[in-house]
């Protein structure tokens, strides 16, 4: 396991962003449990939540298409608007029934806070649920900014999402990281010209190695170290 004590860093990120579903946490189930309840309202089959997982990550309405287009045809954009409201209603009731930190990520914000490096979360999920996610697992006081997928006018894999946190976030782009599971997670930051770093115990369905992030990291105990090497780059 890594020794997450003292300084590793050749240089300090200026900032730290993480995604949160597939990256912070593992929410595949409860959005699962979700998508399946407005899915069983219209009598159209459940989808396993192995399919479910690779359908995560371009926020709700995204993830009721992809649902529905899988099993029979697709509503009417009126329908869809009446079908994401209960979705939403129906998620934010059990928004983390099933969903965990994924393991050692909260020991990597502890250090990270701890050796006062900024983190941000950067995510294509409504803020109101993000916010919500964060507060359940007492994360919201380690990050100076956090940011929706409804935060701006974009978001990713337009690369402005992350430049736009990273402004907030007063951090230099060239110094800081971005951390997530997913090809918007990484198109995004290629895109931004800011250093990836991609966990492959996400929701990606092609292998994240394949999307050729700086780093690729299989457990989080892995973290620090993966900084340190990408932090003599900077």
């Amino acid at each position: 396991m890594t020794n997450f004590k003292g300084n590793i860093m050749a240089i300090k990120p200026s900032g730290v962003i993480f995604d949160l579903d597939g990256t912070l946490v593992d929410s595949a189930r409860d959005l699962s449990a979700a998508l399946n309840h407005v899915l069983k309202q219209a009598s159209r089959p459940e989808i396993a939540l192995s399919e479910v997982r690779h359908m995560v990550g371009d926020g709700a309405r995204a993830l009721i298409i992809k649902g529905f287009s899988e099993t029979g045809h697709l509503p009417e954009a009126t329908e869809i608007d009446i079908i994401q409201d209960e979705f939403l209603n129906y998620y934010s009731d059990h928004i983390t029934d099933q969903t965990i930190i994924f393991p050692g990520a909260l020991r990597v914000i502890e250090t990270l806070a701890n050796m006062k490096i900024p983190l941000g979360l950067c995510t294509n999920k409504a803020i109101k649920l993000t916010k919500k996610i964060m507060a359940e697992f007492d994360l919201t006081d380690y990050f100076s900014t956090i940011v929706g997928g409804d935060s701006f006018d974009y978001r990713k894999p337009d690369p402005r999402h992350l430049i736009s946190t990273l402004e907030i976030m007063k951090a230099d782009p060239q110094r800081a990281v971005m951390v997530g599971d997913s090809r918007n997670d990484i198109m995004a930051a290629q895109r931004a010209g800011i250093h990836v770093i991609g966990v492959s115990f996400g929701y990606s369905k092609t292998p994240i190695a394949e999307l050729n992030p700086d780093m690729v990291i299989d457990h989080y105990d892995d973290f620090l170290n993966s900084l340190g090497r990408l932090s003599e780059s900077f």
